[in-house]
Formats: C-alpha cells, sequence, structure tokens
C-alpha cells in the first residue's frame, strides 16, 4: 500500500486504463509497485512541484547582485545598448574578446543575451527583475522533471493513440522533489550568474524530451521521426549556447536510445564484440535505425564543437596555480588522487547537502600529497560504490535495474565530464553550480533505492516519513542557504567556518569591509588572503594600505600582485594612481600605459594618461594619447570629455565643441560635461550659449564646482555689454 493514495486507479494517466497501447519495449516491472509515496494526478505532480520549488527559493527574489554578478552583469558592456547585438557572438561570458589571452574562453552568449533584455525592460541593473527569472527558470525545470523522471524510471511507452503514458508517477513525483529542493542549486537559483546553469538545464530537458517524442510514431518499432531527433540536436546546441555542459545532452540521448528504445545489454554487448560475433545482425541494430540516429548525433555534436572551437580560437583559457592547484601539480599521482578527491566531495555534496560555500577554490581545500593522507578514505568509499552500481548496471539478471541503474549513472557522470579535469584544465576546485546537471542522476539512484528499500521494509509509513523528513530539511535549508546569497556580507561570512583557509573568502570579507570604509578591519583579512599567492588579495590590500597612506607598503603589495600576475591591468592601474599621489608622474604614466598594453579598453587608465598630462601642461602629448584612445574606444564619453577639455585649451574650438555635443548626446545628465562645454563657449565668446549650458549644470548639480562663480563672471560680463549697447 502507498503512503497516500490520491485518486483512484481509473485516473487517465495510469496504465492499466489503455486497454491497447504501443510498447516501445517489453513490459517491466513497474518501479511504482513497492514505491510507499504519494499518488497524484499528473497537474496536481506538477503544481505541487513548482510551489515546492517556488518556496524553496523565493526568499532570494530582492537580494542583491553579489559575488560573480559584479563582472558577469554590472561591469559587462555587452548588457548594454550601446553595445552591438553581434557583438555577444565574439565574446565570452565576461564582455572580454574571446580572442583575449586572458579570456576564460566561457562561451554562452544566449544567457548574456537574457541579462540584456534584463536589464532593458528594468531600464537598469535592478537586480529584482535578475533573481525573479531565475526563480522562474528553476521552477519550470522542475516541473520538466517530472515528464522527464517518468521516462527515466518507467520507461517510455505511448498508448495507441499515441499518447505518452506514465507508468512510474509516484517514482516520478518523489525524484522531481527530490531535485527541486536540493540545497546545492541554491547557487544557480540565487546567484544571477547561476542563469547559464539554468538556462543549459532547461535547453538539455526539452532536448532529450524532443528525442523521445522521436518515437512518437513507431507503431511497429521500426520507423521513427529523424525531424525530432534533428531537433533534439537544435537544442543541445541551444543547450551549449547557454553554458558549455549542454552539449552532453547529444551523447546521454545516445545512451537511452541504446538502453530504453533498443533494449541492449551492454555486458552482452561487449562480449559479442570480443568474440567478434555477427552482433549487428543479431541485435538488429541497423533495422531499428540505431546506429543512423547516434551517426545523426555524433555529427551533429562534432559539428557544433568545431563551430565552438572555431569561434573561441584555438588557445586554451588562461587560469592560474590558485584557481586549481592539483591541475598544475608535476606529478601524474598527485593530479589524478586529487582530482578523485575532489569527485568524493561533488558526491558527498549531492550526499549531505549541508556545508555549501560560493567558493572552494585558494586554499580551501589543500592537496593531497601521500597515500598516508586520511582523505583517501573519500576516494575508496566513492570508488567502492561506483564499481558496485556499474557491476550491477551492467550485470544484474533483472533487465529493469540495469537500465534505471545505467541511466543514473549516466545522468550523474556524463554531465559532470566537462568540469573534471579529464579533457582541459576547469578554473576550480569544487563548484556548486556544475553540479546542477548532475544531481537528476542523484534523484535517479535515490528514488531507485528508496524503491528497494520499500519492497524489503516492513513498516512502508514509517520509510515514507523518513524521506518527506528528508525534504523538509532540504526545503529549510534552501530557505537559509538562498537568504544567505542575498547580500555579499552574508555570502562572505557564511564561507568562514565552511572555508576557513580559503584565501578568496578572506579576500572578499575584506574587500566588503574596506567598500564599507573600514580599512582596519580590511586589512586583517587581506592578510589571511596573502597567504597563498592571490594577486587580487595583494592588490586591494595596497588599495586599503595606500587610503591609510601607508604609500610604502602599498607600492610593495602591488607589486607582489604584479609578481604572482605578470599580466594584470588593473593591479597597475591602481600602482600608477599610488603613483600619481605621490608626484611620480613619469611613474605614473608608465604604470597606466602598462595598464592600457594589457587592456587596451581600459578606459580609467586612457583618461588618467590623459588628464595627469593635461594637468602638468604637456598638451600635445595628452591630445595624442586621447585620440589614440577614441581609436581603440570610440563610443566612451569619458574620453571624449577628457580629449576635448585638452583640445579647448589648445584653442581648437570648433574639434573640441564637437566632441563635448557628442560626450553630452552619450551622457546628457553629466553636470560637468554641460559646465565645461559653457567654459569652451565662454573662452570662444559665444556668451549666449555658454549661458545656456552653465544653466544647465547648475539644474544638474547646484552645487558644481566653480561653475556657480564662472556662470556670475558670464551675467557681468553680459550686462555690461547690455549697458554698451544701450549707452
Amino acid at each position: 500500500m502507498c503512503f497516500f493514495q490520491i485518486f483512484n486507479q481509473h485516473n487517465a494517466e495510469a496504465p492499466n486504463l489503455e486497454p491497447a497501447f504501443h510498447r516501445m519495449a517489453q513490459m517491466e516491472p513497474n518501479l511504482d509497485h513497492d514505491v510507499s509515496w504519494f499518488l497524484l494526478p499528473s497537474y496536481w505532480a506538477k503544481m505541487v512541484v513548482a510551489l515546492i520549488s517556488f518556496l524553496c527559493f523565493a526568499n532570494s527574489y530582492d537580494g542583491d547582485f553579489v559575488f560573480d554578478d559584479s563582472e558577469a552583469i554590472i561591469n559587462n558592456k555587452d548588457l548594454r545598448a550601446e553595445t552591438p547585438l553581434g557583438d555577444l557572438w565574439y565574446h565570452d561570458f565576461w564582455g572580454s574578446k574571446l580572442s583575449s589571452n586572458t579570456s576564460h574562453k566561457s562561451y554562452r552568449p544566449l544567457t548574456v543575451l537574457t541579462f540584456r533584455i534584463n536589464y532593458l525592460f528594468a531600464g537598469g541593473f535592478y537586480p529584482v527583475g535578475f533573481h525573479v527569472i531565475n526563480i522562474i527558470l528553476h521552477c519550470t525545470i522542475s516541473v520538466l522533471m517530472v515528464d522527464v523522471f517518468s521516462i527515466l524510471l518507467g520507461g517510455l511507452q505511448f498508448s495507441n493513440k499515441g499518447r505518452r503514458l506514465n507508468l512510474a508517477p509516484k517514482s516520478s513525483l518523489l525524484a522531481a522533489l527530490l531535485f527541486a529542493v536540493h540545497p546545492v542549486h541554491t547557487e544557480c537559483v540565487a546567484g544571477i550568474v547561476g542563469r547559464a546553469d539554468l538556462l543549459c538545464a532547461l535547453f538539455f530537458l526539452l532536448s532529450f524530451l524532443g528525442y523521445c517524442k522521436a518515437f512518437k510514431e513507431n507503431k511497429e518499432g521500426r520507423t521513427f521521426s529523424v525531424f525530432w531527433v534533428l531537433v533534439s540536436v537544435v537544442l543541445g546546441a541551444i543547450a551549449m549556447l547557454c553554458k558549455e555542459q549542454g552539449i552532453t545532452i547529444l551523447g546521454l540521448n545516445a545512451v537511452f536510445d541504446a538502453l530504453v528504445i533498443n533494449k541492449i545489454n551492454l555486458l552482452e554487448l561487449i562480449r559479442k564484440l570480443l568474440y567478434k560475433d555477427k552482433w549487428l545482425e543479431n541485435a538488429g541494430l541497423l533495422r531499428k535505425g540505431l546506429l543512423f540516429r547516434i551517426a545523426l548525433l555524433m555529427c551533429g555534436g562534432a559539428g557544433i564543437l568545431y563551430i565552438r572551437w572555431r569561434i573561441m580560437g584555438t588557445g586554451p583559457p588562461a587560469f592560474t596555480e590558485v584557481d586549481n592547484p592539483a591541475s598544475f601539480a608535476d606529478s601524474l599521482f598527485v593530479r589524478a588522487i586529487n582530482y578523485n578527491y575532489y569527485y568524493s566531495l561533488n558526491a558527498w555534496l549531492l550526499l549531505c547537502p549541508w556545508w555549501l560555500c560560493f567558493d572552494w577554490s585558494m586554499g580551501c581545500i589543500p592537496l593531497i600529497k601521500s597515500v598516508s593522507d586520511w582523505r583517501i578514505i573519500a576516494l575508496a568509499a566513492l570508488w567502492f560504490c561506483l564499481i558496485g552500481l556499474i557491476c550491477q548496471a551492467l550485470c544484474s539478471e533483472d533487465s529493469h535495474k540495469r537500465r534505471i541503474l545505467t541511466l543514473g549513472l549516466g545522468f550523474l557522470i556524463i554531465p559532470f565530464l566537462p568540469a573534471s579535469n579529464l579533457f582541459f584544465r576547469v578554473g576550480f576546485v569544487v563548484a556548486e553550480r556544475v553540479i546542477y546537471l548532475p544531481s537528476i542522476g542523484y534523484c535517479i539512484l535515490f528514488t531507485y533505492g528508496f524503491s528497494l528499500l520499500s519492497k524489503q521494509a516492513k513498516k512502508k509509513k514509517i520509510l515514507a516519513v523518513a524521506v518527506l523528513g528528508i525534504l523538509l530539511i532540504n526545503v529549510m535549508r534552501c530557505a537559509l542557504r538562498s537568504s544567505q546569497w542575498r547580500s555579499e556580507e552574508q555570502l562572505f561570512r557564511s564561507a568562514l567556518s565552511v572555508c576557513p583557509l580559503n584565501a578568496k573568502v578572506h579576500y572578499n570579507v575584506g574587500k566588503n569591509l574596506a567598500d564599507k570604509g573600514n580599512q582596519s578591519a580590511a586589512i586583517k583579512y587581506y592578510r589571511e588572503a596573502v597567504r597563498p599567492d592571490f594577486a587580487a588579495a595583494w592588490m586591494n590590500l595596497g588599495i586599503v594600505q595606500n587610503s591609510l597612506r601607508r604609500f610604502e607598503e602599498a607600492e610593495q603589495s602591488y607589486w607582489t600582485a604584479i609578481k604572482h600576475r605578470k599580466k594584470y591591468p588593473d593591479c597597475y592601474y591602481n600602482l600608477g594612481r599610488l603613483y600619481a599621489d605621490l608626484n611620480r608622474h613619469i611613474d605614473a604614466l608608465n604604470a597606466w600605459r602598462n595598464a592600457t598594453v594589457l587592456k587596451p579598453e581600459h578606459s580609467l587608465a586612457w583618461n588618467n594618461m590623459i588628464i595627469l598630462l593635461d594637468n602638468t601642461g604637456n598638451l600635445a602629448q595628452a591630445e595624442a594619447v586621447g585620440r589614440e584612445a577614441l581609436e581603440l574606444i570610440p563610443n566612451d564619453h569619458s574620453l571624449m570629455f577628457s580629449l576635448a577639455n585638452v583640445l579647448g585649451k589648445s584653442q581648437k574650438y570648433k574639434e573640441s565643441e564637437a566632441l563635448f555635443l557628442k560626450a553630452i548626446k552619450a551622457n546628457p545628465n553629466a553636470a560637468s560635461y554641460h559646465g565645461n562645454l559653457a567654459v569652451l563657449y565662454h573662452r570662444w565668446g559665444n556668451l549666449d550659449l555658454a549661458k545656456k549650458h552653465y544653466e544647465v549644470s547648475l539644474k544638474l548639480d547646484p552645487m558644481a564646482p566653480g561653475t556657480k562663480e564662472n556662470y556670475s563672471l558670464l551675467r557681468r560680463k553680459l550686462e555690461q555689454l547690455q549697458k554698451k549697447g544701450g549707452a
């Protein structure tokens, strides 16, 4: 008996209602038979899943932009209307050119496009709209999971009217609820940058469901729809354009086709290959079209990857040792041991998602360097479980068990492969966001394990209550964790207890304190952060020391940062500011020039060079630098303004006026732009225009420095001219 049986067996979704239905495979044992769980109509199941997934993360809707949101959204010029839409296809996720040596090569143009649409509709950087879309996406994905799990757990079968049957309504509901409330998903939902994982998952699932549709008209088990196979490939490509993991759905579709549609026994197939049996004819693979469909998937995947490779360039992304220390280890043994330890940590986060952290790099997880390290036990436990599951998936005489375990392991492992360090180096040690898709496999295995326990348990209701308790605890954990993602202060401080050795955690806590003006407290955390070779922490330590007028220490911190990261334009920029404060003008100009060489679009460095040369009377050099900067960044209104000031002082009034007007058109509410244009007209003798722009400037900023005095001088001059005219 099930724990709660809500509605009788005459529901339209129940398989025994249809007197005749097409079987995609032979009838198998029903997984729901021994599951002590709720039985709900399909639409009610989906409503319950949607509501509970919403409750888990609803309190994140009014959170701030936190952590990576600043770089991916606020500082990303690809979100702004002045950036051509076409540029999104040549830039990485953070707005840098893919061809740049500093690019992380994360190519997610469709995700950036949704950020841009958010920005457009909100009329600026208001985080509520961004968060609401993330919550809606997770709810939608969780609802789709009901259909996906019904196929993965119950098989793919249709009625004689072509309607897909849900042969595991209770199991699919449980698995979907487990997915909806898993706390490890908090980073993807409550962190706006997690939009990439959510969109990827959405199209990943649509690709899978589209592939299943290819067999809807297969009434005799001999035909299939090429159209839906191709639609599945296209949806897989869209998933990859949201995040790189999306491409793995094509491999999973092939696995599903082999196991569910063609009922292939992998162990038997391996034996036939080893003994060179005529397995193609015996298995009827050519007749059923499996090889043709797999060829379509492989060609589609190869084509997608080739295009992606051509767009991003051939060079791999540049990461530092502190991002992923194991990948820089000289010893193959050390690399292998630590990679496997990372896998065990990911598995633990799925099993017990209590210790969650926004970042697991930079000293958070010390390297395992010998077999005497007790953490080796975690590796042994992981592989003991995996090997046991794999043996059962291959060798069990129960075809139903083989299919579910293989699909569970496939959905657990295959989407994780891009993050595994096996094919290329990744820029993190452990990242909760990359477990969003692999958690599908975990939910399959958990639900199947629950069904086995239910089959043997005498008190099934107690077992069901225990699972309800797990779900309730996860809901509470999600709510707590999503509240921590609402502000940087809460997020960073929550990480101190989880990863006390993580330099980035201390760095971010320190930076948060520094931004609030608590410089002394910030130094304490920056000191902790610089224990590893963390360039950003050294740079920010230098910024705080500079603000406290500890100039020698600040200079040393900046150079230490540059030593750890040779190509660090922002550090050169801050070093230049330090030298400017010390009146070391040549050193300041050299530092800013280094910043612009490393990052040609570094507007602040260009501007500071122009202003410093202007203030020191080097107008010709300032003009040359300004023209060079505008060639590289033609739409930067701050550069137009700075160069216009230089040209005005050089009495090139017409050209200066044109640049001022162009800058004002780009940023009409800048009081200084109107004020300085008024000064230009004042010098030029266009007194009426000068009066007009002085008044606009004072309207925008009544306290604008110098503008009141200049306006008073102009009014006295106009009064004198009127008196002379009257006389």
